[in-house]
């Protein structure tokens, strides 16, 4: 058989992924990856694939990672050669561990090249080790329709007892890279994005089994639990704790800030939890889950990324039917305690942050961004997301499909994942985060003329620097008391900053509001939304953050056990 050019190769690579179901490739520019670049084009003008251009390979990663999860079809990121590769480990990473079907197409110099000393050759085959479901490298003229056929099953998860997950198709390219002279991609349209899709909310049937006895049990709904989770707490008469991007937290079951009820609160004795998804967020519950005379048990169906059977405690169930014998009803007067002291400590939570002169703080923004959110909400690691969980209330039905990056839990990605998830629904996306998290992906603001804009809101708590370290224990180690200690605290951890936000919108051609109190803030999420991209920067002060938290835990202590 004789040997495909480099363009018909990389034709035939992107004829298998559309017939694999994908539909959107991320490209970012290189020469030896050309032959893909030419061929996506072609794809695209025939109006098969949308095809988006990124300058930054991290940024091109995210993109992608975001399409795929908001999307549910694999989506692919396209480099040329060697430290390009490179760029995409954090968000291979993330998708390892997410479960998200990111496909690498990686372009690379033919074997004959390798170990000549040839510019920007490396050894990338395999650079990815255990964080890829597959991969493979394609040698120059050779097919890749297999291989890229088989890459797909793996990262769909249709290969039997392997997750979902991202993949690698190593592509080596020989000279000529380029198409004949004369070249012109077709002219049939182009392709045509989604229509506009709003969120809706279908709740999953769950029929609890008669003859239960009674328990004192909870459900904890982790990240990526799903609406099942408050169908199975609803059935079974049992209280709901769920993580905010486990997207159950909602509905008469739930029980918002759950996380200030789990240190032994009279009447909130837990027997047993019931846990769906992967619990990421708070020390409480991971205490919970490993407290002595609790038995836990894991809704496990399928094969999943984030643990390795045998390493937790929980006992893992695959049947509905043995959970529900698990967890039982709900005890007489069970569910009612805990939604009497949720519904008392939600009142102390909105009397500390939203009450008449208080200032605006992180968990004030964090209702406030959940309240208004519709379409998708990307929430950003560290405090923002801990914010919405300690003190966003459940709505009656969720109006918004809540994403996090908490495969690793990484700031990295952030906004660029936000615009993938508009690229994959193409519906208003609101993203929470902070300015760390912001100033971290400000490349991901960055549109090529031409470029799709995505109707975005980033909504940043700027309070100049890294305020979840004073909640955790080097709060302590940095006393005031202690300036020596103190200083070094805020230098490290704190990592304070001067950047202007306001500047950075500017330079990149996006909307930029400043907010400073509640009423403004307020005022801002509540206006209409406009086409486009536009960032509401609220700057707080970070100094009183520990004392905050401790005021909330002693009000929520109050009103549940006011004796």
């Amino acid at each position: 058989m004789s040997a495909l050019s480099s363009l018909d190769a990389a034709r035939a690579a992107v004829d298998a992924l559309l017939a694999g179901g994908v539909r959107c490739v991320v490209v970012c520019p290189g020469s030896r990856s050309a032959p893909l670049a030419y061929a996506l084009a072609e794809a695209e003008g025939r109006g098969h694939l949308e095809l988006v251009v990124r300058v930054d390979e991290r940024v091109g990663a995210f993109t992608a990672l975001g399409a795929a999860l908001s999307s549910g079809r694999p989506a692919a990121v396209a480099t040329t050669s060697g430290t390009a590769v490179g760029n995409l480990l954090p968000a291979v990473m993330e998708a390892n561990h997410a479960e998200v079907p990111l496909v690498v197409l990686s372009a690379d110099r033919p074997e004959e090249l390798h170990g000549t000393g040839a510019n920007q050759t490396t050894e990338q085959f395999d650079l990815f080790g255990e964080h890829v479901r597959f991969a493979t490298s394609v040698a120059a003229g050779a097919s890749p329709s297999s291989s890229v056929r088989t890459a797909l099953s793996a990262a769909t998860g249709a290969l039997e007892g392997i997750p979902a997950g991202p993949v690698q198709l190593n592509l080596c390219f020989r000279d000529p890279l380029v198409p004949e002279p004369g070249w012109e991609p077709p002219a049939g349209g182009g392709w045509e994005p989604p229509p506009f899709q709003p969120y809706a909310y279908r709740r999953p049937p769950v029929a609890a089994l008669g003859g239960l006895p009674p328990r004192r049990t909870v459900v904890l709904a982790g990240h990526g639990a799903g609406p099942l989770a408050e169908a199975f707490a609803a059935a079974h008469g049992l209280p709901l704790l769920a993580e905010p991007s486990s997207n159950a937290r909602f509905g008469g079951h739930a029980v918002g800030p759950y996380r200030l009820l789990l240190d032994g609160h009279p009447g909130l004795r837990i027997e047993r939890v019931v846990l769906f998804g992967r619990p990421t967020l708070s020390r409480p519950v991971t205490a919970l889950l490993a407290r002595d005379g609790v038995q836990t048990a894991l809704y496990h169906p399928r094969p999943v990324a984030w643990f390795r059977e045998g390493r937790r405690r929980e006992r893992l169930v695959d049947d509905l039917d043995i959970l529900s014998g698990f967890a039982g009803r709900g005890a007489e007067g069970w569910l009612d305690s805990w939604l009497l002291a949720g519904a008392a400590a939600q009142e102390a939570v909105d009397r500390i942050v939203g009450g008449p002169g208080a200032p605006l703080t992180g968990p004030r923004l964090a209702q406030l961004v959940w309240e208004s959110a519709r379409g998708q909400l990307l929430l950003g690691s560290s405090n923002g997301i801990r914010d919405v969980d300690l003190a966003a209330a459940p709505p009656p039905q969720p109006a918004a499909r809540v994403f996090a990056n908490r495969g690793l839990s990484g700031i990295d990605g952030t906004i660029s994942t936000a615009t993938g998830l508009w690229l994959g629904r193409r519906t208003e996306t609101t993203a929470f985060l902070g300015d760390l998290t912001f100033l971290h992906d400000t490349g991901g603001l960055l549109l090529g003329d031409g470029e799709a804009e995505p109707d975005l809101r980033a909504v940043v708590l700027n309070d100049a620097g890294g305020a979840i370290f004073g909640l955790l224990e080097h709060g302590r180690v940095g006393d005031p008391a202690l300036p020596g200690a103190a200083a070094a605290v805020e230098r490290l951890f704190g990592t304070p900053h001067r950047a202007d936000l306001r500047a950075l919108a500017a330079a990149y051609g996006v909307r930029h509001t400043l907010v400073r109190t509640a009423a403004e803030a307020s005022a801002a999420l509540g206006a209409p939304r406009r086409r486009g991209r536009e960032i509401i920067e609220a700057r707080v002060d970070r100094a009183s953050l520990r004392d905050l938290h401790e005021r909330i835990r002693l009000a929520v202590g109050r009103a549940v056990s006011p004796n």
